[in-house]
């Protein structure tokens, strides 16, 4: 009987080996209360086994009753120890396999990844539903559909086969129709705007120079339309603007104006089809000029790099400065900045008004038309021809050329502070009364300013000596006198004028509170005048002029000129007819 007790116990690892039920995972209380039934299944072997146990049971039995009554007091704690082992071993393999499933589903997100699933499917069958309805109301709705059948009654067996095979085909339909006219459906989606950012290209050279030359290409064809314009008013060609003048007199006689405008437009683009189909044709009443082409560089220099610069940012300058001229006058216009000016403007848009509601539209145009045509090519060719007329009478250019910008405005406003005197004063107290720092124009009764006093006074001259239009604030300049050894006398700061027969030079020293430090230079002294590079290494074509004269036994130069072509043009062009004038009065010399 022990031997049969020993083949059947537990097989596995032994208990001791085992953690404590006390010291196992927590489980829940229904695991640990549950009443377990164990219905072991019975092999082949274990079937043996048994036979041989009862076997060996029948012969303990008749061995003797002693050895039986031991067996039977074994026997329940085997099996409960068996019992138990299986019971732990459970709880333990379902622990484990929680802690795995429980990882899997943080890693895989498995629950998520299949909601999402079903809310895109359930999404993709509620457009395929609302697309099918969509398409099936249009194709009931169409004429070419045949009228709807009464509501049919409950068919008989025999049409059931009709009924599907017309589902079948109106499904096919639909399903037709949405692939061949679906993707357009889609395109009609709104989606949100994509705000993209353009990235800004760094400075360079070579960009800047194409750049340029890309914008004067671009500009071409408009400024060769209004350089023909132009000539076409002037009368450049008689016989074109002749057959111009007559051929638009008679479109707007009978009508045809913008008929006849269309119709040119047509005529152009077709001539341009034909131009760039490799076609010759060269019209335009002025001969278009071809400017030579430099190449490009490829590698430029220093000062090269420099120069360029400096005459993009030129053009820059006059350009901004055009445009930012038509702006603010259009402005100052319309702002009644110049009351007398805009007060015609103000009349003219009434009496346009005032027509355009009383005469017909057929007769405003008939008149519109007339005028712009004689306009265009009879008064402007007058005005043209005879510019005392135009200022006189052209009334389009009067209220243009005589619209101020805003500089002209904080001019105008400066020149008034510096002309306030006391109410009181008369016209022989005036010159009097005028502030130390301006001196009275003889003409017009303007006075001209430096820093340290009236004109005439800072540099010792007569009234009649006052600055040029082209320099009445000065050029900021540095006078170097390279006979002079210290460097306070060789450098000085200041600023340069040119009168009508002087040079003078206004030093900003500290300590030339006295006329001292300036320089006057008489223009018929000059023996010679030239554009002056001080520093060879720097880039360009230098910022200074020198001006030599017989007191110097090296020529003065004044450099670190901005403007210097500005100044050395107005200084050459004074000195010029300054010695005209002295070679007339004196021939013989």
């Amino acid at each position: 009987m022990r031997k049969h007790l020993d083949r059947i116990r537990f097989r596995g690892q032994r208990r001791d080996e085992f953690l404590d039920l006390a010291e196992s995972p927590n489980t829940s209380d229904t695991e640990c209360t549950e009443e377990v039934v164990i219905k072991p299944r019975v092999s082949a072997r274990e079937s043996e086994e048994l036979r041989e146990a009862e076997g060996e049971q029948q012969s303990d039995a008749q061995a003797g009753p002693g050895s039986f009554s031991a067996a039977l007091q074994d026997d329940p704690r085997t099996d409960l120890n068996e019992v138990k082992g299986h019971l732990e071993i459970a709880l333990l393999e379902k622990h484990f396999l929680q802690e795995e499933l429980r990882k899997l589903k943080e890693e895989s997100n498995v629950d998520s990844l299949r909601q999402e699933l079903e809310r895109e499917r359930s999404r993709c069958i509620e457009l395929e539903q609302k697309i099918n309805d969509v398409l099936r109301s249009s194709f009931e709705d169409s004429p070419s559909q045949t009228p709807k059948a009464p509501p049919p009654q409950p068919p008989p067996p025999a049409v059931s086969s009709t009924d599907k095979q017309k589902d079948t085909l109106s499904d096919s339909f639909l399903k037709w129709l949405y692939d061949r006219f679906g993707v357009y459906i889609e395109d009609f989606r709104f989606q949100p705007e994509e705000q993209t950012v353009e990235t800004e290209e760094p400075l360079s050279a070579k960009r800047l120079t194409e750049n340029m030359r890309r914008l004067k290409r671009g500009f071409k064809p408009v400024t060769n339309f209004m350089r023909n314009l132009s000539a076409l008013s002037s009368w450049y060609s008689v016989y074109t603007s002749g057959i111009a003048f007559i051929v638009y007199m008679y479109a707007a006689w009978h009508g045809w104006a913008i008929p006849m405008f269309l119709f040119l437009a047509i005529l152009r683009l077709s001539l341009n089809y034909l131009i760039a189909k490799g076609w010759r044709i060269q019209w335009s009443i002025v001969p278009e000029v071809s400017e030579p082409m430099e190449p490009p560089k490829e590698d430029l220099t220093v000062s090269e790099k420099f120069q360029l610069v400096l005459d993009v940012a030129q053009k820059a300058q006059n350009l901004f400065g055009k445009m930012a001229n038509i702006l603010e006058k259009i402005k100052n216009l319309f702002m009644w900045v110049q009351p007398e000016l805009t007060q015609k403007l103000y009349i003219g848009l009434w009496v346009t008004f005032i027509s355009s509601c009383l005469l017909p539209y057929k007769l405003l145009g008939f008149i519109i038309g007339v005028y712009a045509g004689i306009k265009f090519f009879i008064i402007d060719f007058i005005f043209k021809s005879c510019p005392k007329l135009r200022q006189r009478y052209d009334t389009p250019y009067i209220i243009w050329t005589n619209l101020p910008t805003d500089l002209q405005l904080k001019e105008r406003s400066i020149t008034t502070l510096s002309r306030r005197v006391p109410a009181g004063a008369g016209r022989g107290s005036f010159a009097a009364a005028a502030p130390l720092s301006v001196s009275r124009d003889e003409d017009g009764g303007r006075y001209y300013s430096t820093k340290r006093g009236a004109f005439h006074e800072v540099f010792n001259l007569p009234e009649s000596e006052r600055p040029l239009t082209v320099c009445e604030n000065g050029w900021r300049c540095c006078l170097i006198n390279r006979d002079r050894r210290t460097p306070t006398d060789y450098i000085r700061n200041g600023v340069l004028y040119v009168t009508e027969n002087h040079l003078c030079f206004e030093s900003s020293s500290s300590r030339s509170g006295s006329s001292k430090r300036n320089k006057v230079i008489k223009l018929t002294d000059i023996t010679d005048i030239q554009k002056y590079k001080v520093l060879s290494v720097l880039p360009g074509s230098g910022m200074g002029i020198s001006i030599a004269t017989p007191s110097t036994q090296k020529p003065m130069v004044f450099g670190a000129m901005m403007h210097r072509d500005e100044a050395f043009d107005a200084i050459n062009t004074q000195y010029m007819k300054i010695n005209a004038m002295v070679a007339a009065t004196n021939p013989e010399t």
